[in-house]
């Protein structure tokens, strides 16, 4: 079940801690017609339910390699308006604060370079990016304002979103 998007290989499985995740979907970023990454969603248990994904208490991975050269500032950006996209309420600035303490695992990313988003239950979100330190931020609410940037009510890429649910 390995799949390719864009010349970039996604295995049908990973391990994260000692949790076996499984392949859920994988496609691409494109802003404007342009490729930005190639992207996979990995679960401990297959899903096509965004709100369900979101919401477990479960382990859970985005893995992204980047197709063309983006600077830290510009995903940092990226994923600032997503949090204000798809998270609401006085939690809001509370989950924006917590985003800055990833700025330190981000990396001016270039064509290659991969970056993942983990969660792992009672541990937190877990950055890494290229040559970056890797930056683990605590609460699930922080993971799920996390993976609600690609499955949320409101993802920076629709089709991306409908890949990584395996539609």
């Amino acid at each position: 079940l390995a799949r390719e998007v864009a010349g970039v290989q996604f295995p049908d499985k990973i391990t994260v801690g000692s949790q076996e995740l499984a392949l859920n979907g994988a496609g691409l970023r494109t802003k404007l017609f342009v490729k930005v990454y190639a992207g996979a969603l990995y679960l401990a248990a297959p899903s096509n339910d965004a709100d369900a994904i979101v919401a477990a208490d479960a382990p859970k991975r985005v893995r992204m390699v980047f197709l063309r050269d983006v600077d830290k500032r510009k995903i940092l950006e990226t994923y600032r308006e997503g949090f204000q996209n798809n998270s609401s309420g006085p939690a809001l600035q509370g989950l924006l604060a917590k985003l800055d303490r990833i700025a330190p695992a981000l990396v001016d990313v270039t064509k290659g370079v991969e970056m993942s988003v983990t969660y792992v239950p009672g541990q937190g979100t877990t950055v890494a990016a290229g040559g970056g330190t890797p930056v683990t931020v605590e609460g699930k609410d922080f993971a799920d304002a996390m993976f609600r940037l690609w499955l949320g009510p409101r993802p920076a890429d629709a089709d991306l979103k409908k890949a990584l649910l395996g539609r």
